[in-house]
């Protein structure tokens, strides 16, 4: 997982995509395969934990004094 932390999102789905590429010719040996399992599984787990810490920071957003406060999506009922 060390060689891949310091992706961005966009590279992980980028490097994900090129295994899946990968997977899906089937002529990959058993063991290659299985690596390449491994290393999707690690990117599919980075590019989802990036997705949730983004959407954290979306459902909050800074009042007039700075602190952070839940952003409340309601719309007004007139």
């Amino acid at each position: 997982m060390d060689k891949y932390k310091d992706l961005t999102f966009e590279e992980a789905m980028e490097k994900l995509e090129e295994i899946i590429g990968k997977l899906e010719e089937g002529d990959v040996p058993l063991e290659k395969a299985i690596s390449y399992y491994q290393d999707g599984m690690i990117l599919s787990k980075i590019c989802s934990d990036k997705l949730n810490h983004i959407q954290e920071k979306m459902v909050q957003i800074m009042n007039e004094q700075g602190e952070l406060v839940p952003l409340d999506l309601q719309e007004d009922e007139n």
